[in-house]
């Protein structure tokens, strides 16, 4: 490796010096742990949290150990801000700093440098490495990696001060998406508290919560009174391509990027001439993840029949009210190995509904409210693919 390669794409200004490589187990103390007798209960039940790999960035664990259970077992303590890495099954190369004092178990490496600036620059690295060294090490992603792999590892290390700006840099952006993680979370805890109080409980007639000046009750119906089942003109698969002019979407990539087009030709006369969604139009998915919904924007694009369907309906039901009415419904669901959503099926269905004018109220309420989601959904994206970007150009 030539000394350029030692030398990160971004550095804070007034560091100029080269990044020394050393092995990680210079660097810092390492240890495993182990498990006490699962049939004693006498080494469980205690107050020492037991953290097991699934649980290295919690700040609480499903086990405690007694101080028996500690002292008659391999289990090792570890100190609040140490590094913590799973070594063993599905979440090998996993890493967090440690948010609890607690015992350890042998699938976990401990790692301290004595330093928490040094520890946190340990960590992020070894995030940014957990591709390679998965790949490296564990065939196929099967195996088990071990503390003597990881103390093996060679670091490029900077100056402590260095290390300090890096990992107070990334712990702050850590603290940030963490912030619009639980502002994501909470709005979508409360679209479902909403949903379940804004529409009628079974067997009633009237919600929880309503907006003002709407008291009649709602009425039973099924979605077949308002319309029928549309669907695209079935296309082929050699009418289509892996490039071309119009995505055409599958049950596989329904609401996601496409692998599949069709010619403009193509799309221009099937929409012309067969059944075609208008702008809001609420896509249905029948097969796979059954009942999943796409808002149809009004953009080119094709949608598989019979596995993308919508309902046709004559406009006393509102697009907007429907879109949660739809996660309201449970589908009757036929077929033993590949489930799907019958035409039947859809328009059978049985709703309660209330009056046009209610039906926007509650239409708008959730639109604005999906529309915040997906907003916090969108920064928390961005934030994640800039952490993403800065952790491959300021580690060598």
């Amino acid at each position: 490796m030539t000394e350029q390669a030692k030398v990160p794409a971004i550095r804070f200004a007034g560091f100029t010096d080269p990044w020394e490589q050393r092995k990680l187990g210079e660097l810092a103390l390492t240890y495993s742990g182990g498990t006490p007798s699962a049939g004693n209960s006498a080494y469980y039940g205690g107050e020492i949290p037991f953290i097991r790999s699934a649980e290295i960035d919690c700040d609480s664990t499903e086990l405690s150990l007694t101080v028996a259970g500690l002292n008659n077992s391999s289990a090792k303590l570890v100190d609040k801000g140490m590094v913590l890495y799973a070594m063993y099954g599905a979440t090998s190369g996993e890493v967090a700093i440690s948010k609890i004092k607690g015992a350890i178990n042998q699938a976990i490496l401990a790692m301290d440098a004595s330093d928490m600036a040094a520890n946190r620059f340990i960590a992020y690295w070894l995030r940014r490495q957990k591709k390679s060294i998965t790949e490296t090490f564990l065939q196929g992603g099967q195996g088990n990696l071990s503390g003597a792999i990881i103390k093996e590892l060679g670091i490029p290390q900077p100056s402590l001060d260095e290390q300090r700006q890096i990992g107070s840099f990334f712990s702050n952006l850590d603290d940030l998406i963490t912030l619009h993680q639980r502002k994501y979370d909470k709005l979508v805890i409360f679209k479902k508290s909403m949903l379940e109080k804004m529409f009628p409980k079974d067997g009633e007639s009237v919600p929880e919560i309503r907006f003002a000046g709407f008291t009649d009750p709602w009425e039973q119906r099924k979605l077949g009174e308002f319309g029928s089942v549309a669907m695209c003109k079935r296309i082929y698969k050699e009418q289509t391509s892996e490039q071309g002019d119009v995505p055409f979407f599958k049950i596989g990539t329904f609401g996601a990027d496409p692998d599949a087009f069709i010619s403009n030709e193509l799309f221009e006369d099937y929409k012309r001439t067969y059944p075609y969604p208008t702008p809001g139009t609420l896509l249905i998915s029948a097969a796979g993840s059954i009942g999943r919904i796409v808002e149809y924007q009004g953009e080119k694009a094709y949608f598989q029949d019979s596995n993308i369907v919508w309902l046709e309906h004559d406009h006393r039901l509102n697009d907007a009210f429907l879109k949660p009415l739809y996660s309201k419904i449970e589908w009757g669901l036929e077929g033993s190995t590949i489930k799907r959503l019958y035409n039947k099926d859809l328009l059978s269905a049985e709703v309660t509904i209330p009056d046009g004018r209610e039906q926007k109220e509650i239409g708008q309420f959730f639109a604005k409210l999906d529309s915040l989601i997906t907003l916090h959904q969108r920064k928390l994206e961005l934030l994640q693919n800039i952490k993403k970007s800065l952790l491959d150009k300021m580690f060598v």
